[in-house]
């Protein structure tokens, strides 16, 4: 288990987390939602310790450090792979340094893609650089792989042929963290939802529990985020120019 515990972060003065305490368990597929500046990567950068925090985040009851953080893999959509490697060369860097390593799953989502194996990284476009980096995350063997907008530059047709083959690939003991803003593409697939605002986790719900409820993950955010269904017409008419008082009549 994925322990948080009154996790807190500040940039200068100014409050990015503010005690946020989850747990994320075995099996998991779990969508991190908030609106830019909520604080989802930064949440995701102190659970991989890239950046210091108050509180305490643990692995199974033990501190995350270099002896458990191989449990834990990232995929992010400014990319940690390395750009003047082929994918050959990032398979075989990560057989030597991850024992569990999926070769077969690596090399069958390269194929699904349709990613060359021996071009540089940095030559492939913006939507195959964000695949090959989700393809090195959920293959290096880790039991916790977070993702921080994964699907950046891709389109509507290969996300949603991507989240089917993911639901087919994961081994029970995996457990997802996808933080997105494509809410409504991923509600099928994901089986609970976190949702921050303002650095504070103001939504923790199971998509079962939703759907008890009478609700879609959509209705849930905007009732967590108390959203008015009237602001854009409210800012239409402030934008709206007054009609002159000598304009002729027609």
């Amino acid at each position: 288990m994925l322990k948080l515990e009154s996790v807190s972060k500040s940039y200068r003065g100014q409050i990015a987390l503010q005690d946020v305490s989850l747990s994320l368990h075995k099996g998991e597929i779990v969508g991190l939602f908030g609106e830019n500046g909520a604080g989802k990567t930064t949440l995701m950068s102190c659970i991989l310790g890239y950046l210091p925090y108050t509180g305490e985040i643990t692995l199974d009851g033990d501190p995350i450090t270099r002896k458990n953080i191989a449990r834990l893999s990232f995929a992010t959509s400014v990319h940690s792979f390395f750009p003047s490697l082929t994918a050959a060369a990032h398979r075989e860097f990560y057989e030597m340094h991850f024992p569990k390593f999926r070769k077969k799953r690596f090399e069958g989502l390269m194929d699904f893609f349709d990613l060359p194996m021996n071009r540089a990284a940095k030559q492939l476009s913006t939507g195959q650089q964000n695949q090959l980096e989700v393809i090195l995350a959920l293959s290096q063997g880790a039991d916790y792989i977070l993702m921080d907008e994964p699907f950046a530059g891709n389109d509507i047709f290969n996300r949603e042929d991507f989240y089917k083959v993911l639901s087919g690939i994961l081994e029970p003991e995996e457990t997802v963290v996808i933080s997105t803003h494509l809410i409504e593409e991923i509600q099928n697939f994901i089986g609970r939802a976190l949702l921050l605002r303002q650095g504070q986790l103001i939504g923790d719900k199971s998509i079962e529990e939703l759907e008890a409820e009478g609700k879609d993950l959509v209705q849930f955010v905007k009732e967590s985020y108390h959203y008015r269904a009237d602001r854009v017409s409210r800012a239409l008419d402030g934008f709206a120019s007054p009609e002159r008082p000598d304009a002729p009549e027609n």
